[in-house]
């Protein structure tokens, strides 16, 4: 037996966490995961924006999202751009660790679309429109993650 996602998610609900830090890049990958959304079927209804201040508190807001019942995935959009100090090092493992024990402790898919670069023209080269768009990416892996955990679940009732 395989398993394996859907790109289709019609009816499904999806919520957005994005940083309004480094807001002309994050706003590129929010037009790209909305862009995945919408080919895959996800009304606008269907979707919830929620604007963070930044990267750090995108765990918090997804993590309240999926204690909700009301998303069947979420996609958390940020952009950390190295600086001169170990800020960027706390603040990338903190917010990935973060994202990642959402997903685990509530079972309910949350995807990284966190960009994590060394110069600007990096991060904005990763948002850009196009299918290397990072924001593209982590929708997709929501969409797919939905009919994905659906269907690990329809095992334990077969």
């Amino acid at each position: 037996m395989e398993l394996q996602g859907s790109r289709q998610a019609s009816g499904r609900r999806f919520a957005i966490v994005v940083s309004s830090f480094n807001k002309e890049i994050t706003d590129g990958l929010l037009r790209g995961a909305c862009a995945v959304l919408s080919e895959a079927g996800v009304t606008d209804a269907d979707v919830t924006i929620v604007r963070v201040p930044g990267a750090f508190e995108i765990p918090l807001a997804a993590r309240h999202l999926s204690m909700t019942d009301r998303f069947d995935a979420i996609v958390c959009l940020g952009c950390l751009i190295k600086g001169d100090t170990m800020h960027f090092e706390y603040i990338a493992e903190a917010v990935s660790h973060g994202i990642m024990a959402v997903s685990a402790d509530t079972g309910v898919p949350a995807t990284f679309g966190v960009l994590t670069t060394l110069t600007e023209e990096q991060a904005v080269a990763r948002a850009a429109d196009g299918p290397d768009d990072k924001g593209r990416e982590a929708a997709l892996a929501a969409v797919e993650m939905t009919t994905i955990v659906e269907a690990i679940a329809g095992l334990g009732q077969a």
